[in-house]
Parts: C-alpha cells; sequence; structure tokens
C-alpha cells in the first residue's frame, strides 16, 4: 500500500479544567514529552515522534475534544482534498500557519457526527531525540511515566456514523476495517477505519448526542508496557476505568483511564496490520461483548455511558 494522501492522525485538541494541573499529569504520569505552551495551551509529544506534537491541552471550563486533525503527505494533498470535500458538499475553512506553533495551515471542516476534523501537512520536525544518524533504540524519555510511543488513535461519539463513514472512504481514502452490528444485523452501532496499515486511525461509535469524545489513545510497545502503565496508574492514584485486558475487535491490549479533568484516555499495544483490499471484519450483536471486551464477554455499561 502506496501512503500517499492522508498519512496518520496528526493531533488532537483536548480540554482540560486546570491546565497546569493537566501538564504535570500527562509530562509525569503519562509520560508524554512538552514541546511548547503558549497563552491557553500546552503542546505534547510520544518519545518517538518527530512532528513537533500530537496533543494540545486547552485550558477552559470543561472536558472534551476540540478537534482531531490528521497529517497529509504534502501541500498538493492537502489543496486536492480541500477541493475534494468542498465538491462532495462539505463546508470548510482554512486556520492559518502559526495559529497552533509549529504548525502549517490547516484544513478544518464538521463530519456529520458533529466532530471538528482538521487536515495538515506542515508541522516541524523536532525529532525524537536521538538523531537521524547512527541512533540508539531508545532515550531517557522512553523511561519517564506510562511513556507512550505515539499518540496512536481516537474513539469519537455522535449520530450518522454510516454518512462519516461515507466520506471518509469516498473523499478522504480510509476504508472500513472491522464494525459491530447493532440487533437489526443491518446497521453500525460502531465502525473502525483505517489510513494505514494500522488497524484502526479512528473509530465511531453510534450516539444521539453529537461531538462527543470516548477517548484518545496512545500506543505502547508491549503487553508488558500496558501492565507496567497499570502499576503507574495505581502507583499514582488515576482512576481506571478498564483493563488490562484485550478487545475482539483489533485484538488490541488495553487500559482504559480517566486523566485529572475526567478525559478518557487508553494505553493501547498491539492489534493486526491491515491493508484495503481485506474484507472488514463483522461483529455480531450477540458478540458484542467480546468484541468489545473479549475476556470479560460482556459489556460495561459506564464504558459505554461516559463520555466527555
Amino acid at each position: 500500500m502506496a501512503i500517499t494522501g492522508v498519512l496518520r492522525p496528526g493531533h488532537m485538541q483536548l480540554k482540560v479544567l486546570d491546565l497546569d494541573e493537566a501538564v504535570e499529569f500527562y509530562s509525569n504520569v503519562v509520560g508524554l514529552v512538552q514541546t511548547g505552551r503558549d497563552a491557553t495551551r500546552a503542546y505534547f509529544k510520544g518519545w518517538d515522534e518527530r512532528d513537533h506534537h500530537s496533543l494540545i491541552l486547552r485550558d477552559a471550563g470543561e472536558a472534551g475534544m476540540d478537534f482531531y486533525g490528521f497529517k497529509v503527505a504534502d501541500d498538493a494533498t492537502l489543496a486536492t482534498l480541500e477541493a475534494d470535500l468542498k465538491n462532495y458538499g462539505v463546508t470548510t475553512e482554512r486556520v492559518p500557519a502559526g495559529d497552533l506553533l509549529e504548525t502549517g495551515e490547516r484544513v478544518r471542516f464538521q463530519i456529520p457526527s458533529g466532530h471538528l476534523i482538521e487536515l495538515s501537512s506542515q508541522k516541524t520536525d523536532v525529532g525524537n531525540g536521538m538523531g537521524y544518524i547512527n541512533p540508539p533504540p531508545w532515550n531517557e524519555a522512553a523511561e519517564r511515566g506510562i511513556a507512550p510511543i505515539r499518540m496512536d488513535h481516537a474513539l469519537l461519539y455522535g449520530p450518522d456514523i454510516e454518512k462519516v463513514q461515507a466520506l471518509f472512504v469516498d473523499v478522504l481514502g480510509f476504508y472500513l476495517v472491522e464494525h459491530i452490528l447493532l440487533e437489526d444485523g443491518k446497521t453500525d452501532l460502531a465502525i473502525w477505519l483505517s489510513c494505514s496499515t494500522k488497524a484502526h486511525d479512528i473509530a465511531l461509535v453510534r450516539n444521539e448526542e453529537p461531538g462527543k469524545l470516548h477517548h484518545t489513545a496512545f500506543l505502547l510497545d508491549s503487553w508488558e508496557k500496558v501492565l507496567r502503565a497499570a502499576d503507574l496508574m495505581s502507583m499514582n492514584r488515576v482512576t481506571i476505568d478498564m483493563g488490562p485486558t484485550r478487545h475482539g475487535v483489533t485484538r488490541g491490549t488495553t487500559i482504559y483511564a480517566f486523566d485529572n479533568s475526567g478525559n478518557r484516555f487508553e494505553t493501547f499495544c498491539g492489534g493486526y496490520q491491515s491493508y484495503p483490499d481485506w474484507e472488514p471484519l463483522t461483529w455480531t450483536w450477540d458478540e458484542v461483548g467480546p468484541a468489545v471486551f473479549y475476556h470479560d464477554r460482556k459489556l460495561n455499561p459506564a464504558f459505554l455511558g461516559v463520555y466527555t
């Protein structure tokens, strides 16, 4: 698969209740690398990410997500996708370069689920602190806190997810990897979409309220690191929602927890590699429990019902 359009998730802007408190949490407990700060926002990346940031925290009076952005191949791709979105009937706006630190122009638009999505092609390469010539395999940042490799994906809640799927597939070049069907056997409860060979780069669950965030996910490189994350969460009195456990969907191993503003985050490992010519995997309603939590084989109502 030649990845020539949308490359990967680029950034998410989260709303937090106390920016200083959130900076402390994401720096020392989650173990992200802080790369900048402006009047109302702080910028972070995973230890092995090269772009200036992937997570932005904004001081706000509520928790939740402002927008979720994707990195595209280049400026020409950004212009082409902007034109394709407009031809599809989507209203777009250009956010000027410099609105986010070390970031070029962004194309922003609202999807049918009520979420704001962005595309951008330019972000300063700050590296991973190990250089590009004869680098070591890791550095001290890989050992601080939970120490995610990268911001990996997001799960969003909102209505009209079939329209979201059509937009992402028909215009942005994503493909459906897995889905869970409702009791009627036809309507999707949830969809997992990829623009790469990952099991998912974005997922959506059908929900009456638009524009909601279920979680943002951070990638770890082994099951042992997931268990270490559980230890660190308990040592730091972090509220754990679910796990450690495994998903049926994606086969990933996982823990869900909450930051000190109430935003849910996931520490995620594993999952299979996917390809766009594969038939999507389908989970039926009678197996929705193991689809979500393979070990428990049942749904936790609070896991589905709590979001920001």
